[in-house]
């Protein structure tokens, strides 16, 4: 029998509140910064959407084509009956293609902040998938998960490479925090984009048709509707660099002139001087040896790597690292933030 169940464990105001404290943080803050989570809003989203299909961005066409050719080795290597999706959105061919391969699965329970995106996707899937029980959280999951009691082994997916606009420190116990989530026979598929060559991947966040370009200035028109600021996009340009050291790409917005926003709805005037930037994004990429090292310090062993003939993309298996197994040596971090 068909079961559709949703759990609300964020506040009706908390995705308010959160932008209000993130946008007067980050602006009254040396230099000054804003999370990419409000890129999104319906435009936001339609923008991305339109990002993943152009050639200069390879991330999400990547990961769909190693999921549909190693989706039935990742069911037979986990035998789930439960997966839980981190970020989950709307259902995407990404979920379809993991729900078609674990023919056992007895539960599917995703997790977002968008509480119409969860039910529009539960909607659809009692109706494609008899016998499937979707138990969706309107959830925060960077915060401490309440997860509803459902049949294991459990795979945890948490894909797009979202594990980059972590910080360093923020990833570290965010896997921490994901492992323990799982318990023995549990695991976590984790999507990463790897380190290539620099060229393709600024083209990826700064491509010629100003996709990205119109992408990155959509937190601006997000806080001009939602607290009543009077932003110019036009008055800010779009940038988009890669850190070699650090090997993250960054996006910033570089005021072309001086000049003061007004935000009213938090009182609060910011002054922009001409060449300033506002942090906006940090995409880290991986190397599979430094995400290994990541995971194991996180209490996880990374069991199966998924990977194309062109190494752009990876897709980790990680395990709970057996009792009384050795640590390896910490590797070289390669990842961060937001």
């Amino acid at each position: 029998m068909n079961a559709f169940r949703l759990t609300r464990t964020l506040p009706a105001d908390a995705t308010a509140a959160a932008l209000r404290g993130d946008v007067l943080h980050g602006l009254t803050s040396t230099p000054k910064t804003l999370p990419p989570t409000w890129f999104y809003d319906a435009r936001g989203s339609e923008i991305f959407e339109a990002i993943t299909q152009i050639p200069e961005y390879p991330v999400w066409r990547a990961e769909l084509g190693l999921l549909r050719q190693h989706a039935e080795a990742i069911a037979l290597r986990t035998g789930a009956r439960t997966l839980i999706e981190l970020g989950s959105g709307a259902y995407s061919a990404k979920t379809r293609h993991l729900l078609d391969a674990l023919t056992g699965l007895h539960a599917y329970v995703p997790v977002d902040v968008c509480e119409s995106a969860l039910r529009q996707a539960g909607q659809a899937l009692i109706v494609e998938r008899p016998g499937l029980t979707v138990h969706a959280l309107v959830a925060d999951f960077t915060s401490v998960l309440a997860l509803p009691d459902t049949p294991g082994p459990k795979l945890l997916a948490f894909l797009g490479s979202t594990i980059g606009n972590f910080l360093p420190a923020e990833r570290a116990a965010f896997l921490s925090c994901l492992s323990a989530l799982l318990s023995p026979g549990d695991a976590l598929l984790l999507g990463a984009d790897l380190v290539k060559d620099e060229a393709a991947l600024v083209a990826a966040y700064d491509d010629p048709a100003g996709l990205t370009s119109d992408f990155n200035k959509n937190v601006l028109r997000v806080i001009n509707s939602r607290l009543d600021a009077d932003f110019d996009p036009d008055a800010f340009e779009h940038v988009a660099l890669f850190d070699t050291a650090h090997e993250w790409i960054e996006m910033r917005l570089r005021s072309l002139v001086d000049q003061t926003v007004k935000i009213r709805a938090l009182d609060l005037a910011v002054d922009f001087s001409a060449g300033e930037d506002l942090c906006t994004e940090i995409s880290a990429k991986f190397r599979r040896e430094g995400l290994a090292a990541e995971l194991a310090a996180a209490g996880l062993e990374l069991a199966h790597w998924f990977t194309g003939p062109g190494q752009e993309y990876g897709l980790a298996l990680a395990v709970p690292r057996r009792p009384g197994a050795d640590r390896p040596p910490a590797g070289r971090s390669t990842a961060c933030v937001s």
